[in-house]
């Protein structure tokens, strides 16, 4: 096994959430009269942050939302994560591979620890990474920065250049490769060449491919 530490995003990677998060973005966007589809939004913000999002929109318009704007679409997603998300088809697989060879796994997302809480729990996926699920909020900066992934090193005490990342968004992957990581990505969105263009070392829309490619049969 070449690789001593596999980071995982979450939405999109772990757990299918992204086009549940980005319709409720779209609905928020467009009661603020900027008309936005699910299919646009997720073009947009796969992979980004809700915050910084709301600080785009706030320069876009050029006004402050409401302190609460993040917390209301947390709150439908929160919701409708409880009623109907679902694991990325063939993850508890590759999961469950991986810890039968001894793989050393984390979760590193931009999303916060509360919405990993739910969107993990709720897919029975928790139980995989107890104590090694790390946010962007731990360090201050999202990605594409490379700050949460190196991050997720430092905490393992795994060196960059024997790290995995595992993204299925450009700005996640960037991270990735801005840190001196290997990146494996996951084309759920149908992003192929996006991912490639940001550095992914492979792309491949079968999560079990990752078996392979980590040297894990």
């Amino acid at each position: 096994m070449k690789w001593d530490l596999i980071i995982f995003d979450c939405d999109g990677v772990l757990v299918d959430s992204e086009a549940i998060g980005n319709r409720f973005i779209a609905e928020a966007l467009t009661a603020l009269g900027i008309e936005t589809s699910t299919d646009e939004a997720l073009g947009e913000f796969l992979g980004g942050k809700l915050t910084q999002i709301k600080i785009s929109v706030e320069k876009k318009l050029d006004k402050k939302l409401p302190d609460d704007w993040v917390d209301k679409i947390y709150e439908k997603q929160f919701a409708e994560f409880k009623r109907s998300l679902k694991p990325i088809p063939g993850i508890e697989n590759v999961l469950r591979a991986l810890i039968k060879n001894d793989v050393l796994m984390c979760v590193g997302s931009n999303g916060p620890v509360n919405k990993m809480d739910v969107s993990l729990r709720v897919t029975g996926l928790a139980q995989y990474f107890r104590g090694r699920v790390f946010s962007a909020d731990h360090v201050g900066i999202p990605k594409p920065a490379p700050d949460l992934y190196l991050y997720c090193a430092e905490q393992l005490n795994c060196i960059p250049q024997k790290c995995l990342v595992v993204e299925d968004s450009p700005r996640g992957a960037m991270a990735g490769v801005s840190a001196g990581m290997t990146v494996f990505g996951y084309s759920g969105t149908d992003n192929s060449d996006d991912l490639f263009r940001a550095g992914c070392s492979t792309v491949s829309s079968k999560m079990t491919d990752l078996l392979d490619f980590a040297g894990v049969l």
